[in-house]
């Protein structure tokens, strides 16, 4: 049995989390199960959620057919079911991947591991917060219903991809973007162009961040045979990112076109540009610390598109 680090605190999550401190201690395993004590999961899955409906309701108010409490209601559903569907898809993941956690040292101390939760907990726990997913979902429409079931088969097969593919944070990005479809589908009953632009923008984007955070674990994963683009990339890392970010920005641009958004969505995006750029610059792969640091970063990233889409929106209902 692996050392519990930390007096029952995962070794890769800060200590002084909301969790540690209002939280009971019996509490602490599933809370850690969900990643509740390290927020930039969800957060990252949250915000092409909220893209995605920012951009639709800019089209929206342009066709006459805004409504500001569906919008915000729909925010408010997509922040609930990022939060319940990243901590069911974590559970889920921290159960195929038992043993490897036992073998990783950033990992190891994780309640499956180190044995502070069985799996049949961490299954039952999982059902419930998919459970959680599942009321949230059907409040949408039929289509968004469908639609948001059908990523089901992506999620269960991403936690497997490290084992035949160079290539998991592609199947990370299909699953962590699928709400840019969401966003839109849930106010339209329906997809676009725009919103398929705004998807495919968004799997350049994990795969870009996601790559910076396998590197805090390229040398474990070596040693256990786990494939990741961060060793695929390796020295060449900065190069790709360039491309990763670059279609990034020209396919988010592109949705942004095909929406007729306004002038401050372009500036959030600008701003987005700078950011990446300034990510591209600092990026040392050999240091763990600020590689997670980095790879943080993006959801202030999130943060920025989705101000200057909600500020084009303002001006348009002005």
């Amino acid at each position: 049995m692996q050392q519990i680090g930390f007096n029952g605190r995962v070794a890769d999550a800060p200590s002084d989390n909301w969790v540690y401190r209002i939280l009971p201690p019996w509490v602490w395993p599933y809370a850690q199960l969900a990643r509740w004590d390290r927020p930039i999961g969800w957060q990252l899955l949250m915000w092409p959620c909220f893209w995605s409906v920012a951009l639709a309701a800019n089209v929206a108010a342009k066709q006459g057919l805004f409504s500001g409490s569906q919008t915000l209601v729909h925010l408010f559903f997509y922040f609930i079911g990022a939060v319940a569907m990243r901590g069911a898809g974590c559970t889920y993941n921290d159960l195929v991947d038992h043993r490897i956690d036992m073998e990783v040292a950033r990992t190891r101390s994780r309640p499956l591991p180190s044995g502070r939760v069985t799996r049949t907990q961490a299954k039952i726990f999982m059902v419930l917060q998919a459970l959680a997913g599942l009321l949230v979902l059907l409040q949408f429409n039929w289509f968004a219903v469908i639609l948001g079931v059908l990523s089901i088969a992506i999620v269960a097969l991403y936690p497997f991809a490290k084992r035949f593919t160079d290539w998991p944070q592609f199947f990370l990005g299909l699953a962590f973007s699928w709400g840019a479809l969401m966003g839109w589908a849930g106010i339209f009953a329906g997809l676009s162009f725009a919103a398929i632009a705004l998807y495919l923008s968004s799997v350049a984007w994990t795969i870009g961040y996601d790559t910076i955070y396998a590197h805090q674990d390229k040398e474990d994963d070596e040693l256990i045979g786990v494939r990741s683009t961060a060793r695929l990339f390796g020295d060449r890392t900065r190069q790709w990112l360039i491309g990763l970010y670059g279609a990034t920005l020209v396919l988010m641009m592109l949705a942004f076109v095909l929406a007729g958004v306004g002038f401050a969505a372009y500036l959030g995006l600008l701003t987005a540009t700078g950011m990446f750029a300034w990510q591209i610059a600092r990026l040392d792969i050999t240091d763990a610390t600020q590689c997670l640091a980095l790879f943080k970063s993006n959801n202030h990233v999130g943060l920025i598109i989705f101000t200057g889409l909600i500020v084009s929106l303002f001006f348009r209902l002005a």
